[in-house]
């Protein structure tokens, strides 16, 4: 029971903007899971979910695939500050970084385990990125920009 709610919160978040555990709850509810706030509330914890600011400038929960949030907003760091250019090319996106950093900021998009993504290589300045599909890579273009941007 546990485990099969989990996966549907993480199916959730992944899938849509939630903001608040209300919200939350009443997805589980549509799913056919009816849960108290105290255990949706250790479920956010035991999951290590985090409020992330969305597309919409409010904030969702999100998925961090590291234990320690603080390294995840390091990496976060690191990649708005070593990606130099992005682009996209059919469902490929090519990422230039400065010299040597291409690998860290590889394992900041393999943390967010964004939709759509494949799989990425890194080499010393350059990240390969392969997308399921062009509208994927299209919207995937579109976070990283805004992640150099932040």
């Amino acid at each position: 029971m546990k485990t099969e709610r989990h996966a549907r919160i993480l199916e959730i978040i992944n899938s849509m903007d939630i903001e608040t555990q209300e919200e939350l709850a009443k997805q589980l509810k549509f799913k056919g899971i009816d849960v108290k706030q105290s255990t949706l509330s250790r479920d956010i914890k035991e999951l290590r979910l985090t409020k992330v600011l969305s597309d919409n400038k409010k904030y969702k929960y999100a998925s961090i695939a590291h234990k320690n949030n603080v390294k995840s907003d390091k990496l976060i760091k690191i990649f708005s500050q070593t990606v130099v250019n992005v682009e996209k090319i059919n469902n490929f996106i090519v990422i230039k970084t400065i010299s040597g950093s291409a690998s860290a900021a590889a394992e900041v998009l393999d943390s967010l385990n964004l939709e759509g993504m494949a799989g990425c290589i890194a080499g010393d300045n350059t990240i390969f990125v392969l997308m399921r599909n062009d509208e994927q890579a299209q919207i995937m273009v579109s976070k990283i920009i805004k992640l150099m941007n932040d």
